[in-house]
């Protein structure tokens, strides 16, 4: 194992992240801090931490293989994305992270939903945390498996192993440090994926002859790989559009909003972030395109992407690389897998521990009990996470595919409009996060038109919110005022 420079760097890779969760174990003092950072993180760590939360494995194996078998026409959810997550910094970011501190210090979504429409029933926070624990048990489920994959084809270990192994060191550092210690690693995961993906179809144009040889190569080997709109119908195209609505909606992300320093750093975070979005998004199509050509030239280095064209990232850097580099790359797909996974727990942690324990178990525990308790969430929610991934053939990963969508559809509008409309009702609330919900999953069923879930979804909320919301009474005048005191910030803030 030790003479494999690939296994030298993984192992050398997961030292350094659990290093620097006990360096963030010394800086959690209390709950705040373990689940939020103490609301004290920068714009460069928000921007970098954002990015690497959101993008999984499908980074750096999805989207290049896609744009490995069909071209460049698999673009599109690149520039949804692109799109929803820049107009999610514009509108979303700076609103919540005031709002979010107006509202009694809020630490969830749950928690923010609760006081925004001051529920004193706790049923915005039970039906938001469920929603919330519910999607990401899978969604951290579908993490150990790929980590699992990775170690099991790195180290040719058995599954079973794999799945321990691979799990064991996101757990460690999230289990330590918490929120610090998953955005500081995250900081470095980010910078880790966007150099991975920068340097790699750079260094394939180069061994083609440059770009013009590239592009003539793929010409070579089927000219509709060039043609953006190959084999996409106007809906079609809409749908992957529609991927980006789903910022509006997910948890791992909007939290980082809520534990930036003050409202002053998003602007500089904003620009950060979509740079790193832009660079690593146009690396992944870059991958799976050149990719394209360079095994046409090289067909005797293509066999394992002709098994599995999502390997097309892997493979160029073992082709392409001095060893101990492509290990580096290689720790790039790790990087991507702990990032998201760790978010994940954390999410799922503080739902359990904010939204539950606090609220009806133990109201007055000591912040020391909640940061323990929290910790011990971790550990549940990753041996259920493990424990559903100990089969990677079950349904667990297929209904992967509609948690974005079920997140994007039942937070996004509920999010939007408690951020930019005054007259919305803790009813017109719940009536939204449940209509999102529901026709997300009654979509995806019956796949009517071809058409993406979240849009049906998320247009059918924010009408279910308004119709609701207007034949509700108004909102208590100190929920009205609050409002108003957030806007009052939110444009001081934009003047200054």
């Amino acid at each position: 194992m030790f003479s494999n420079p690939t296994a030298v760097t993984f192992i050398g890779y997961l030292i350094l992240m659990v290093a620097v969760g006990v360096f963030a174990y010394y800086y959690t003092r209390n709950y705040s801090d373990y689940i939020l950072g103490g609301r004290r993180l920068g714009g460069f760590v928000t921007a970098l931490s954002v990015g690497a939360s959101d993008m999984s494995g499908w980074l750096l194996m999805g989207l290049p293989g896609a744009v490995y078998l069909s071209g460049i026409s698999q673009s599109w959810i690149a520039i949804g994305l692109t799109v929803g997550a820049y107009i999610n910094w514009c509108i979303v970011a700076g609103r919540l992270r005031v709002y979010t501190e107006k509202t009694h210090n809020a630490l969830t979504l749950p928690d923010y939903f609760t006081h925004r429409f001051e529920d004193k029933g706790n049923l915005l926070r039970i039906i938001a945390a469920v929603v919330i624990l519910l999607f990401f048990t899978i969604y951290c489920a579908s993490g150990v498996v790929a980590g699992a994959r990775l170690f099991e084809n790195t180290f040719n270990m058995p599954y079973e192993w794999a799945l321990v192994v691979g799990a064991v060191a996101t757990i460690l550092y999230v289990f330590l440090g918490g929120f610090l210690a998953v955005s500081w690693t995250d900081t470095i995961q980010a910078s880790l994926m966007c150099l991975a993906l920068i340097v790699t179809p750079i260094a394939v144009m180069l061994d083609l002859g440059g770009f013009s040889a590239a592009c003539d190569q793929i010409a070579s080997i089927d000219p509709k790989m060039l043609n953006i709109l190959e084999g996409h119908t106007f809906v079609g195209i809409v749908s992957l559009m529609a991927w980006g609505l789903g910022y509006f909606g997910q948890p791992h992300i909007l939290v980082r909003f809520m534990a930036a320093r003050s409202i002053k750093v998003i602007p500089n975070a904003r620009r950060v972030g979509t740079l790193w979005m832009i660079f690593s998004l146009a690396g992944a199509i870059g991958v799976g395109f050149f990719g394209a050509a360079f095994f046409s030239q090289h067909p005797e280095t293509a066999g394992l992407v002709t098994q599995n064209h999502e390997r097309v990232f892997i493979v160029l850097s073992s082709v392409l690389f001095n060893p101990w580099i492509a290990g580096i790359l290689m720790s790039a797909i790790l990087a991507a897998v702990m990032s998201t996974l760790s978010c994940q727990l954390l999410v799922c942690s503080s739902t359990l521990v904010q939204d539950f324990y606090r609220v009806f178990l133990r109201k007055d525990a000591s912040q020391r009990e909640l940061v323990w308790v929290g910790r011990s969430m971790v550990l549940l929610v990753s041996v259920v996470a493990v424990w559903i991934a100990s089969d990677p053939s079950s349904l667990v990963l297929s209904l992967v595919s509609y948690a974005w969508a079920g997140f994007g559809a039942a937070f996004g509008p509920v999010i939007i409009l408690s951020l930019w409309w005054r007259r919305m009702t803790r009813n017109g609330a719940l009536a939204g996060m449940v209509t999102g919900a529901v026709t997300v999953l009654v979509w995806n069923h019956y796949a009517w038109l071809g058409l993406y879930e979240i849009l049906p979804g998320f247009a059918f909320a924010a009408a279910a919110i308004v119709i609701v919301s207007l034949l509700d009474k108004k909102p208590a005048k100190s929920v009205d005022d609050t409002f108003t005191e957030v806007a009052a910030v939110v444009s001081n803030a934009a003047k200054n």
